[in-house]
């Protein structure tokens, strides 16, 4: 058989589409495709499959972490000298979010599961800190429950910023609703549970879920499906309580959303599945070495990552790429943007790790040819450089 030589794509979103057509469907013909119906049901599936008391639908993750942000703010008086200890090694949304509600970004470092340190944060923790944002790199959860214990001794909220963390979940079937305050999903396109945008925030606290909720839909304090359904209601008789954002999710979105959730447990397992033939092939390389994963989670494998040595990672990118072979990094440090370069150098470890990693292409349309083939350009590639 001829070998492929087609581009072999990092992220390829996949849809159970006619059953995803099935749900849009009903939206059309009921003639609501807005906040409510689908979103409602969505998060009625979702509190059931994550365990969390509440489940708020949203049209990104980025719009629920800051309205996580200024969830907190409100209800534990934040001012603008109230700092949030975050990683630097993330994507933008999470520390724009900070700034974006008037609050102080403070950068730790993080370990050798790419995820904030304890010690790191711990040491970082003084009288203006007011939370910590956790990011769950990749699926990995790190050391969160050690990071869990600092913030309940310290009596500070922690935000779980689960962008890639849908379905990964504690062998002991621990809750993240009950290890953090406020949980935030990412369903974007390319995410494993893929929707066209969208995202949820979870949270087992009542106040923090009543409040999330009337910020996303403006301040106002009561939904237009709410309005729509009470017959006893005028529809245009609502109070506007705070400064909020139009941040709602959808019922196209929801209606993926519902069709999606049901195959995610099996998605993660097949892209558990390319994970362990890619650390089959790739475990001989002396040198290159992947994040730690910790033993007591299953992992959602969003992102199938390396570590290339030797300031080596931006030439085996090329190398790749001349292969038809499409990488990422995740993520670029963000103290080397420009509006946050005043934290620059201060995670050394970070930095490091950041000139290193290298994701490799992980989806549900890669067969065991693919993985082959990515990891036998690797190794041609280090070998050579290795003589």
């Amino acid at each position: 058989m001829e070998a492929k030589t087609n581009q072999i794509k990092l992220f390829v979103p996949t849809f159970e589409i006619e059953d995803c057509l099935q749900e849009i469907r009903e939206c059309l013909e009921i003639g609501w495709t807005g906040a409510g119906f689908k979103t409602n049901e969505f998060e009625s599936l979702w509190s059931d499959y994550s365990g969390a008391e509440y489940s708020l639908f949203l049209n990104s993750n980025t719009a629920g972490l800051e309205i996580a942000l200024q969830s907190l703010g409100i209800l534990n008086n934040w001012s603008e000298a109230s700092e949030i200890i975050t990683t630097p090694l993330t994507f933008i949304s999470t520390n724009h979010a900070i700034l974006r509600n008037n609050l102080k970004p403070i950068f730790a470092d993080v370990d050798e599961s790419l995820c904030l340190d304890p010690i790191q944060v711990q040491d970082a923790i003084n009288s203006n800190t007011a939370a910590v944002m956790y990011v769950g790199i990749g699926g990995n959860t790190g050391q969160l429950l050690e990071i869990a214990k600092i913030c309940r001794a310290a009596k500070i909220p922690l935000i779980l910023d689960a962008a890639h963390m849908a379905g990964t979940k504690y062998i002991s079937g621990e809750n993240f609703t009950d290890i953090a305050d406020v949980v935030i999903y990412s369903f974007q396109a390319v995410k494993n549970l893929p929707t066209g945008d969208s995202g949820l925030l979870a949270t087992n606290h009542s106040k923090i879920f009543d409040l999330a909720k009337k910020l996303s839909w403006l301040g106002i304090n009561a939904s237009t499906y709410e309005r729509s359904t009470d017959k006893n209601k005028y529809r245009w008789m609502y109070d506007v309580e705070h400064l909020g954002s139009k941040s709602n999710g959808n019922s196209i979105m929801a209606a993926i959303a519902k069709v999606q959730l049901k195959v995610l447990d099996r998605d993660n397992e097949y892209r558990r599945s390319i994970a362990n033939s890619y650390n089959q092939q790739l475990s001989s390389l002396s040198g290159i070495k992947t994040p730690k994963v910790y033993e007591e989670i299953v992992s959602s494998q969003h992102l199938y990552q390396i570590r290339v040595p030797g300031g080596l990672r931006d030439q085996l990118i090329e190398n790749l790429n001349y292969n038809k072979i499409d990488v990422g990094v995740h993520y670029r440090l963000n103290s080397k943007y420009k509006m946050y370069e005043e934290f620059l150098d201060l995670c050394p470890n970070a930095t490091q790790i950041e000139s290193e990693i290298l994701s490799l292409p992980m989806h549900l349309r890669l067969d065991e040819e693919d993985v082959l083939r990515v990891s036998n350009q690797i190794q041609h590639w280090w070998d050579a450089h290795l003589r």
